[in-house]
């Protein structure tokens, strides 16, 4: 069984950062990107960042320059450090972990941005 869960979600005030983590545990065989979405309510699911296990990134437009994703590969482990949080960043905010054969998501951690 594989185990994602991510942990870091909170309320904070406009202008402020939250860091996002997830850990990655159980059966995992050869994880080749971890990343992060995100769904505000009414919205669908949307990419936030991702990055690969070479270390190479990817943002959406809305938070570059805003969030950086990293990752501690040898604790299966993938930050998102997320800095002047907005209200439109407001949502609940899903760990993927896409691996060889498979692909797994976390319950996801709620990010609440408030003016």
């Amino acid at each position: 069984q594989v185990q994602v869960v991510e942990s870091g979600g909170g309320l904070v005030q406009d202008g402020g950062s939250l860091r996002l983590s997830c850990v990655a545990s159980g059966n995992l065989v050869s994880i080749q990107t971890m990343g992060w979405y995100r769904q505000a309510p009414g919205k669908q699911r949307e990419l936030v960042a991702t990055i690969t296990r070479g270390g190479s990134t990817h943002y959406v437009d809305s938070v570059k320059g805003r969030f950086t994703i990293s990752t501690n590969n040898a604790k299966n482990t993938v930050y998102l450090q997320m800095n002047r949080l907005n209200p439109e960043d407001t949502a609940v905010y899903y760990c993927n972990v896409a691996a060889t054969w498979n692909n797994y998501w976390g319950k996801g951690t709620l990010v609440t941005v408030f003016s």
